[in-house]
């Protein structure tokens, strides 16, 4: 099992790569106005997310949610602690403005993901359905309502979008 579980490692990495690529793409199709493109890239990319997710299954990866939220917890602490300090310094070093400032959007919001995990983790029953409203520059997470200004990247309101609700399967 060792070589087919490496393997699994893999693919799920290679699948979700692809996934968030092929939805760049899309985006890019879409900003050219080129429909036919934008929705064959939105349909490869969806296969790619059911192939990631299959492979996930086999590695045992999706557990109770309480133990999902708990490996989400301490995911989180690791990128804000540890893996963006280090590489904002790094590209600080090299002197890559662009990085560094993504880097460093990141960091901040892993924070705030970190935050949402917890308060979900403590009566995972109860946590209630709220809107939530995304920075489409940087990835902040406004609870209710989009604010009038990103508190990470200074994006004005209308750069935020609403997170649909689930969507049935």
């Amino acid at each position: 099992m060792a070589k087919t579980e490496n393997n699994l490692k893999q693919a799920f990495a290679g699948e979700s790569q692809a996934y968030q690529r092929y939805l760049a793409y899309a985006e890019r199709a879409a900003d050219e106005y080129k429909e036919g493109v934008y929705k064959l890239f939105q349909a490869v990319a969806e296969s790619e997310r059911i192939h990631a997710r299959r492979h996930l299954s086999y590695l045992k990866g999706i557990r109770s949610t309480a133990d999902n939220l708990r490996e989400a917890i301490d995911g989180e602490a690791l990128e804000f602690e540890r893996m963006y300090p280090r590489m904002v310094a790094e590209a600080r070093e090299e002197k890559q403005e662009g990085p560094e400032i993504s880097f460093s959007h990141a960091k901040e919001v892993e924070k705030l993901h970190h935050k949402l995990f917890e308060e979900a983790l403590k009566d995972p029953e109860k946590f209630p359905v709220r809107d939530y409203f995304i920075c489409n520059a940087c990835g902040y997470i406004a609870v209710g309502e989009a604010p009038d200004k990103c508190p990470v990247c200074g994006a004005v309101k209308k750069g935020f979008y609403n997170v649909v609700s689930v969507k049935s399967r």
